[in-house]
């Protein structure tokens, strides 16, 4: 597949490449009101300035979306009411835009030719714009996917034997999280406090900021309107409450993916679980990276899924199995080092169970999801020790101590330590990247 040229300038090696186009949420110092946009190369175009300054290119015979609609759809502070859309708007209106942006296309005239009068309105750089959070969360589910991370924690706590728990094997295991603790990239996260023993043969437990500070390498998911769409306000539900989700029809309810960093307090994390999982060690932060990469941009990208040995029930079989080949990386850098230290180096691939399972079985008791609702994909390990996608598995339980480029040692995070995740899709001559999910770990609020 050779690279689609643009009329809008940017490097072979951009992540957001005509091919990708991911959403986002900014604003600029000339509109300081959040608004939806694109990034094309190092711009963001501006769908609302755009839907508003050049009514006459959504009156185009290969628009889907009309010019009342757009302005509707595009002054939002959030993705929600366009991810309400259904699948073939989606789809269709990424093609649009394509035609629209390519050096090229039949739409040449309505936005290439005007350079003097309408560029500067509706490309801006990068530089110049804020980034919120993308999508207003209403609900946020956390799941239990990768087989090898899966067995690295269970080989920690129990033993290699018995690591994976049986029922693993034949469900998408999962919990809620806490939607309102979503950040987007560059927000701070502050060491969290909370219950936890300092020695596993104490009597009884204390109250103190977390010593255990971890990141999780994940993706999150989120929930689209689906094959009809809902045109609600953008946060209706797109199955019935009762009503679940076929398989073959899952992934047409996925819009897009992002980056996510699920934090986690290791040690809040061992005393609270049992029995009910995860709680104060899970809901103090989570970023996602600013931008929305939708499921078409990854099609080129699609490989086979790892087989599943049980077969899953008849519910969650898919005919043809598959995932996306995402490359993923973790860096670490403290207050005082120049330069990030590689961590992990992982992929989408490595998983065992898909997003589509997981997406089915979230609503086989009925649950009705809603436009909005993100899914995280768990921790996302691999087979090799590079592979391992947090510290948990990295320091084996806080056993091993592991080295950053400055010669400085490390065993859980720091205050002062940033850590930054990154994706790439590689295809011939593009790359589709989803840009980076990125917290600095600040100290704890509470005083002791």
């Amino acid at each position: 597949m050779s690279p689609i040229k643009s009329f809008v300038d940017y490097h072979p090696d951009s992540q957001f490449p005509l091919e990708n186009l991911p959403w986002c949420i900014f604003s600029s110092p000339s509109n300081p009101s959040p608004r939806v946009g694109v990034a094309i190369g190092e711009k963001i175009l501006d769908l609302a300035t755009l839907s508003s300054v050049a009514k006459e290119i959504f009156e185009h015979e290969t628009c889907p979306i009309v010019p009342e609609r757009a302005k509707a759809l595009f002054y939002q502070p959030c993705l929600n009411l366009y991810m309400s859309e259904s699948r073939d708007v989606h789809r269709s209106f990424r093609s649009f835009l394509q035609s629209l942006l390519s050096l090229d296309g039949p739409l040449r005239g309505y936005l290439q030719d005007r350079r003097e009068s309408l560029h500067a309105q509706v490309l801006l750089d990068q530089t110049e714009a804020t980034l919120h959070l993308p999508v207003r969360v209403g609900d946020y589910t956390d799941f239990y996917l990768s087989k090898e991370h899966a067995f690295n924690c269970g080989a920690l706590f129990r033993s290699k034997e018995n690591a994976i728990q049986p029922n693993w094997w034949h469900i998408p295991v999962g919990y809620h999280g806490r939607a309102s603790s979503i950040v987007p990239s560059g927000t701070p996260i502050h060491r969290p406090a909370g219950q936890y023993k300092l020695s596993p043969t104490d009597a009884a437990p204390v109250l103190g900021s977390c010593m255990r500070l971890d990141y999780e390498l994940e993706m999150a998911f989120f929930v689209g309107g689906g094959e009809q769409g809902t045109k609600a306000d953008g946060h209706g539900e797109v199955n019935e409450l009762g009503q679940p989700i076929n398989i073959r029809e899952a992934e047409s309810y996925i819009f897009g993916a992002a980056l996510l960093n699920d934090w986690s307090a290791r040690d809040i994390q061992a005393w609270e679980y049992v029995p009910l999982g995860p709680f104060n060690g899970k809901n103090f932060g989570s970023t996602i990276s600013p931008w929305i990469v939708e499921l078409s941009a990854l099609e080129p990208f699609r490989v086979a899924a790892r087989v599943q040995e049980p077969g899953p029930l008849e519910y969650l079989r898919e005919e043809k199995r598959s995932t996306w080949d995402i490359n993923l990386k973790v860096e670490v850098k403290g207050s005082r080092d120049e330069e990030w230290t590689t961590t992990t180096e992982s992929n989408l691939k490595y998983m065992y169970w898909t997003m589509t399972q997981a997406l089915t079985h979230h609503s086989i008791g009925g649950c009705n999801l809603r436009v909005g609702d993100m899914l995280g994909t768990g921790t996302i390990s691999g087979p090799e020790e590079k592979n391992w996608a947090s510290l948990l598995e990295k320091n084996l339980g806080g056993k091993r101590e592991w080295a950053m480029r400055s010669g400085e040692r490390r065993t859980w995070l720091q205050d002062g330590d940033s850590v930054r995740i990154t994706g790439l899709c590689q295809g011939e001559g593009f790359r589709v990247g989803f840009g980076e999910a990125l917290g600095k770990v600040e100290s704890c609020k509470v005083k002791f």
